[in-house]
């Protein structure tokens, strides 16, 4: 099972490799890995969705390194998750007006358009990202890049507790 945590570390050369290989040394899978600043001065955040049967085997680990400060694992059904892509789709003249179409159901952007193939760029929810990319796959996909996946917590009116199941 897909694990999204929030993990919040100081902002120190090294912390994103200690945290990638100490989940790989142990076997957990990282589907996606973001990092950036956070609000709080000398600190990152790191949102890392991993598959793991057990989650809280995760966290100890993780709590075991000196720069972790923080972590929070993310209630699926009050979390906001958003991820970026960059496609680039085969499109000849004869298949532009399709393949722009299914874009424009999704929001997606044309930001390059050459001879043979279109680039889009696609945010949102990571379903609609998917699904965008399943619909012109027919077409052939030439490129492929993808943000990691940040993720932040509904505002929950009178539960503030609720948003977070804090891990410290």
């Amino acid at each position: 099972m897909n694990h999204t945590l929030s993990v919040v570390v100081e902002d120190k050369p090294g912390v994103l490799a200690r945290v990638s290989s100490l989940l790989a040394r142990r076997g957990f899978n990282i589907h996606s890995l973001a990092v950036g600043p956070s609000h709080e001065d000398g600190m990152s955040r790191m949102t890392v969705v991993v598959e793991a049967p057990d989650v809280e085997q995760v966290k100890k680990q993780l709590h075991k390194l000196i720069n972790v400060v923080r972590i929070s694992e993310f209630d699926p059904s009050t979390v906001i998750e958003r991820e970026i892509m960059l496609v680039r789709v085969s499109g000849g003249p004869g298949k532009r007006g399709e393949i722009l179409e299914i874009a424009s159901i999704f929001d997606a952007i044309a930001v390059d358009v050459g001879h043979n193939s279109i680039t889009f760029q696609i945010a949102g929810d990571p379903r609609k990202v998917n699904d965008f990319l399943e619909l012109v796959r027919p077409y052939g996909l030439v490129e492929l890049v993808k943000s990691g996946r940040v993720a932040l917590s509904r505002e929950l009116k009178g539960k503030p507790s609720a948003r977070l199941r804090a891990v410290n």
